[in-house]
C-alpha cells in the first residue's frame, strides 16, 4: 500500500507498518514506496512496544511505527555504531562516539 492510502483507510490510528520497497534520497531521506501494516495500536506507547518487540524478533526487517495524522512519512537516516549488551542493544551516534551510550530501540532512521 502507500501511505496515502493506508492514511484514508485508517484515519488518526497508531499503526506499525513495514517497508516492503524502500529507497533513500541523497538527502539522507527514506522514502517508503510499498508499506504493509503490521498491527493497529491503540496509543503511542503500546505502538512503540510493538515496534520494539517486532525489532528485536526481525532486526533485518524495516519497521516503523506512525500516527495516521501526518501527511506525509518523513524519514531521516541516522548512522548509529551498535554495541551489544546483555539483552539491550546500546547505541552511540558514530558523530559523538564516546560521549556516552543511550539504549535505543531503532538503530538505523528516525522520525521528524
Amino acid at each position: 500500500m502507500k501511505w496515502i492510502d493506508i492514511r484514508k483507510t485508517h484515519p488518526n490510528k497508531w499503526l506499525v507498518i513495514e517497508a516492503l520497497k524502500a529507497r533513500s534520497t541523497p538527502k539522507r531521506l527514506r522514502k517508503l514506496e510499498k508499506i504493509a501494516i503490521i498491527e493497529r495500536c491503540p496509543d503511542g506507547v503500546a505502538a512503540m512496544q510493538s515496534y520494539r518487540r517486532l525489532h528485536r524478533q526481525y532486526p533485518e526487517r524495516e519497521f516503523y511505527f506512525v500516527h495516521t495524522s501526518r501527511k506525509t512519512l518523513t524519514i531521516r537516516e541516522q548512522q548509529w555504531l551498535g554495541i551489544r549488551r546483555g539483552n539491550g542493544l546500546w547505541l552511540c551516534d558514530q558523530r559523538n562516539f564516546g560521549n556516552g551510550f543511550s539504549e535505543a530501540g531503532k538503530s538505523d532512521s528516525q522520525f521528524t
